[in-house]
């Protein structure tokens, strides 16, 4: 490939990015909103290193959630020091499914942390200092995610340019936390 087609490539992907920003701006009131022009289904891929589970399900079709596909969602992402679930907030699965599908790539996420027991965030905290005490995970709001085709950075980009929620980059350990609550960026 020469200057020019890389030149012509990066523009073309730039145009598209830009594009599916904005059409996908969000006015929180509209919590999934967000997600318009993404196609009427919305799905989650990704894989636990704790538990060896991958799920790959549509949660999303023609403007409705589907219950048994939230509830097996709810399941993977539960508390596995624990072993407990909650019902997580679907605001957080709209705006992992469209930062991954802004991102283009077909690799499941690996995730690190869904639902968290106070239990299990209490024990995290005595671990690290930077465990929210009050961490929208025992809320069922927030996820640790990881790709490794994708960096820290392209990530955090993918998930903030929604405007939907909370977003960490947290460069050391190679994640991004993606949450629902205020908007605001972080870097732990």
């Amino acid at each position: 490939m020469n200057d020019s087609e890389s030149c012509v490539s990066r523009r073309a992907l730039l145009r598209a990015f830009a594009a599916t920003a904005i059409a996908a701006a969000p006015t929180y009131s509209k919590a999934a909103g967000f997600l318009r022009g993404g196609g009427d289904i919305r799905k989650l891929r990704m894989y636990s290193g704790r538990t060896g589970e991958r799920i790959d399900v549509i949660y999303w079709i023609d403007g409705k959630y589907i219950k048994e596909s939230l509830r097996e969602i709810n399941v993977f992402m539960r508390d596995w020091r624990q072993n407990k679930a909650k019902a997580m907030d679907t605001r957080t699965l709209d705006i992992m499914s469209a930062a991954h599908n802004l991102m283009g790539t077909g690799e499941p996420y690996l995730m690190l942390s869904g639902y968290r027991t106070p239990q299990t965030n209490a024990y995290l905290r005595s671990q690290s200092s930077g465990v929210a005490r009050n961490s929208l995970h025992m809320k069922a709001q927030a996820a640790d995610l990881r790709l490794k085709s994708r960096s820290v950075n392209q990530m955090a980009q993918a998930a903030a340019s929604f405007q939907a929620g909370g977003v960490g980059r947290y460069y050391g350990s190679n994640f991004v936390h993606m949450d629902c609550g205020p908007v605001r960026a972080w870097r732990g």
